[in-house]
């Protein structure tokens, strides 16, 4: 799980450009994921790979294409200090895990190797050996991240039946 590292304030429209919006398919927005920011991005993500930024990351509109782009790539989940509160909720919405964590936001550098387990918040860094602790999602949340989405969460529950 390589890391891919950005600045504070990463918004969606860097995240997914809006000129790519016309495709609505996953596979489309992940071949344009981060490429005004990053252009070998979607060329050289791996499936695990995670994505470190700094504080305020999925600012500006309300698209959930932005995770969406993210994790069609085959990102594991985006560490930062805070996230715009729209993109958290639309991360969370698509089953698209991510964790707030200033420390590791702040000392993971890019290309480090990086495991994450969500049941516990814990956050290492396979490179330097240090480790970091973020909340761990609580239970409804992560029951909609493990079911894929809260449509697949309301679903599995029989909710709208």
């Amino acid at each position: 799980m390589k890391v891919y590292k950005y600045g504070a304030n990463v918004d969606t429209d860097v995240i997914i450009p809006a000129r790519h919006l016309n495709n609505p398919d996953p596979k489309a927005l992940a071949s344009h994921c981060m490429e005004d920011i990053d252009a070998a991005f979607a060329s050289t993500v791996e499936e695990g790979d995670i994505i470190v930024a700094g504080p305020n990351f999925g600012c500006g509109s309300s698209r959930e294409h932005a995770p969406l782009a993210i994790k069609a790539c085959g990102v594991k989940c985006v560490i930062a200090p805070s996230f715009a509160r729209i993109f958290y909720r639309n991360a969370i919405n698509i089953g698209f895990p991510i964790m707030e964590c200033a420390q590791a936001a702040q000392e993971i550098n890019a290309g480090d190797q990086v495991s994450v387990d969500f049941a516990t918040g814990l956050i290492t860094d396979e490179t330097t050996g240090k480790t970091y602790q973020a909340a761990p999602f609580p239970a409804f949340i992560n029951g909609i991240i493990q079911s894929g989405g809260l449509l697949n969460s309301l679903k599995e529950r029989g909710v709208g039946k």
